[in-house]
């Protein structure tokens, strides 16, 4: 077996360097997609008082699906449906997306 050298790997890099990463490794490189700051940023202004928000593309990131994790004292004494309903009334702002 050839030992390894910079000089041997530099055509392959060179090819490696041309292409174009994947949506999902592109993802994984990314802090948040487009879609997840704008559904954290309506989410923020919903729930001022939220200590933690984290906001996940779980559609592939084409933005079809989300989990949604808010940490906050307005939903403290709610049931889990009542939470889900807080969320889910927030109106959305289609003329902004």
């Amino acid at each position: 077996m050839a030992a390894w050298s910079p000089a041997a790997a530099a055509p392959l890099l060179r090819q490696i360097r041309r292409l174009s990463l994947p949506h999902c490794a592109q993802r994984m490189f990314a802090s948040q997609t487009e879609g997840e700051l704008k559904v954290t940023q309506i989410l923020k202004k919903n729930f001022p008082r939220a200590t933690a928000i984290k906001v996940t593309d779980i559609s592939g990131g084409c933005g079809a699906m989300y989990e949604i994790q808010i940490e906050s004292e307005e939903f403290k004494e709610k049931r889990t449906v009542q939470q889900h309903q807080m969320v889910n009334q927030i109106p959305p702002p289609f003329a902004s997306w």
